[in-house]
């Protein structure tokens, strides 16, 4: 009987003058890998984005020096050029250095663009995966990307508008009903989304669901259609980060959720727990 936890056997070796790329996953720290922690904890510097949350930055040693390089919408507040130049600077200097982004660096984090310059610049990496948004927020809110007889396929989509305005996207890709839709950054841009959707066929009907702060202790989730997506984040000013999901997934999952949880139609329920109807009777 194994009284203890016994971690697997580290093979995360982190040498100075190495850079390592670590994604941080959608908030909760219990989240994050043991291969991200443990180059976390051997880190000399990192360099962090603003979806990093404080409960994850709270594991590393307090000696580890930080640089915060968050961006927002529209405002960022240190260019992307710098940021690669930072991460060549500091691992010149023979530093271990980790570049700390939320969810995967590999989906709409940048993260093979910083790959790319620090090969380029003859430094050695890691990358290590982190739960992405779009499975770590949705799974918190009860909503299966797939499901069957329901969706058989599901597609990450990046909502953020060009420099020039547009949200210019193959929408005739999105209007299959078996497809589920997760938009990253696309509270703003919801408006064009859903006309663009209804426009090129998808059912106005359609469930749509918004997850603010997913899988953390501020985590809201609401649930409408397609057709009044736009107005429902208007009225409720729901801000980033905030993920939309639109399919027929949304309502897939009936939660125990009592009534005394929902708040002006947005769920607070305690996040990833779904208690059985019979559990709330005993406890209500």
């Amino acid at each position: 009987m194994i009284t203890t936890m016994q971690l697997p056997a580290s093979k995360s070796v982190f040498k100075p003058g190495e850079i390592a790329l670590i994604g941080a996953g959608p908030g909760d720290a219990e989240l994050l890998t043991i291969k991200a922690l443990r180059f976390l904890q051997q880190a000399d510097v990192v360099v962090y984005d603003r979806l990093v949350s404080k409960d994850i930055l709270d594991l590393m040693p307090v000696s580890t020096r930080r640089i915060y390089v968050g961006k927002e919408l529209n405002r960022h507040s240190v260019p992307q050029d710098k940021i690669n130049e930072t991460l060549v600077n500091l691992a010149n200097q023979q530093l271990k250095v980790v570049r700390l982004k939320g969810g995967d660096s590999f989906i709409f984090g940048r993260g093979s663009e910083e790959l790319n310059y620090l090969l380029e610049h003859q430094l050695s990496a890691h990358v290590i995966p982190g739960i992405t948004a779009a499975s770590g927020c949705t799974t918190y809110a009860g909503i299966p990307l797939t499901h069957r007889g329901v969706a058989h396929s599901c597609s990450f989509i990046t909502g953020h508008f060009s420099k020039n305005g547009e949200l210019i996207l193959p929408w005739d890709n999105y209007v299959d009903a078996g497809q589920t839709l997760v938009f990253y950054m696309g509270i703003k841009s919801s408006g064009v989304i859903a006309e663009q959707l209804i426009k090129h066929g998808r059912a106005a009907t359609t469930p749509a669901a918004i997850i603010q702060s997913g899988t953390q202790k501020g985590q809201r989730v609401w649930r409408t259609t397609l057709q009044d997506l736009p107005q429902l984040i208007d009225s409720e000013q729901v801000k980033s980060p905030s993920l939309l999901v639109i399919g027929d997934v949304v309502n897939a999952v009936q939660s125990g959720v009592e009534p005394d949880a929902k708040e002006n139609g947005a769920i607070t329920e305690i996040p990833a727990y779904f208690a059985a109807a019979a559990a709330l009777e005993k406890t209500g």
